[in-house]
């Protein structure tokens, strides 16, 4: 057997280099697990010595994980996966339902996931849930890292080994500035929009990617003049007269048409689907099988307000989900 476990020192130091690891400072590390900075940079240096290796390099502001720093970090997240499991596992023995479920979300899908963990929260109130919002390129980052149990795409990744189900429909509409001169036409076709300085979600969004398959099988393109890479920041550019875009409808929940007028479009809204994903090699913990069990069974239903608001916004855009 490896001697090497009577060499390392704490289960806390593997803690620690995770958390330099994901944050990518060690000031960082210190600050989210509350410990100074000299007291994280000392069992760094502890662990590097015990594992007789280099884990990273400083190159300015940022650190470089060596080949055995990163080796050392994946194991090290393995062996605190295996005691999260055990913990989640024994309180289930115990008819408790404790742990943390780990879910990572594209940002439009900010608007609607805390609408799903209220009510899964309240049927289990010793869950502790870790929730982290990012641009799709940081989640997809994260799904092959494998840092959390579940993560929602509006397009699922290619070229990984995943398990998907789609679970809301996603309709994107067209939208401009209240009392843009498209708004008062009763109907629109895409030639008129594509005319028009269009604020286009940036280069790998799920959003985009929709929107650009949509235009290639009609044989059009648009009149991009921004590229921007936040739901609000289009919303607001929108409102002040920079272009035209076309968003989710779930973006548009919660009062986000102030300001904004629907564009009646021939053809819209384009419907997409949100998708729970997660890797096929991954074994499930006790919270994420519950999870994903409320979300087979209620996931629609407690989704169901966010359907019919959805559906008026299209309606506001002359069409229907389809």
């Amino acid at each position: 057997m490896s001697r090497l476990h009577a060499r390392v020192g704490t289960l806390r130091q593997l803690e620690i280099l995770l958390a330099v690891h994901d944050t990518g400072t060690v000031t960082a590390a210190a600050e989210a697990l509350h410990l100074t900075q000299p007291t994280v940079s000392m069992q760094l240096h502890k662990l590097a010595d015990a594992m007789g290796i280099t884990l990273y390099a400083q190159h300015g502001r940022k650190l470089r994980f060596t080949d055995a720093g990163l080796a050392a970090v994946a194991s090290a997240r393995r062996v605190m996966e295996e005691f999260e499991h055990l913990d989640m596992t024994l309180a289930d023995l115990r008819g408790l339902k404790a742990g943390t479920l780990r879910l990572s979300v594209v940002t439009t899908a900010k608007y609607f996931v805390p609408h799903l963990l209220g009510p899964f929260c309240e049927r289990y109130p010793g869950i502790e849930v870790s929730f982290h919002v990012g641009n799709r390129e940081q989640i997809i980052e994260r799904l092959e890292a494998g840092l959390d149990d579940f993560y929602v795409f509006s397009h699922v990744p290619g070229g990984l080994s995943l398990e998907s189900s789609a679970f809301l429909d996603n309709p994107l509409v067209a939208i401009a500035a209240e009392g843009h001169a498209l708004s008062r036409q009763p109907a629109l076709s895409l030639e008129d929009i594509a005319r028009e300085p269009f604020l286009m979600r940036e280069s790998g969004s799920g959003t985009r990617h929709a929107i650009e398959q949509y235009l290639q099988q009609q044989g059009q393109t648009l009149n991009v003049k921004m590229t921007v890479e936040s739901n609000e920041a289009i919303r607001h550019s929108v409102m002040a007269g920079l272009g035209i875009s076309i968003l989710s409808a779930h973006t548009l929940n919660l009062g986000g048409w102030v300001g904004l007028s629907p564009l009646r479009v021939e053809g819209l809204p384009i419907v997409t689907q949100w998708h729970l994903v997660r890797p096929s090699r991954k074994r499930l913990s006790v919270v994420a099988g519950a999870f994903q069990q409320f979300m087979e069974e209620q996931g629609r239903a407690v989704l169901a307000d966010f359907v019919e608001d959805a559906g008026r916004f299209v309606a506001a855009s002359g069409a229907g989900i389809k």
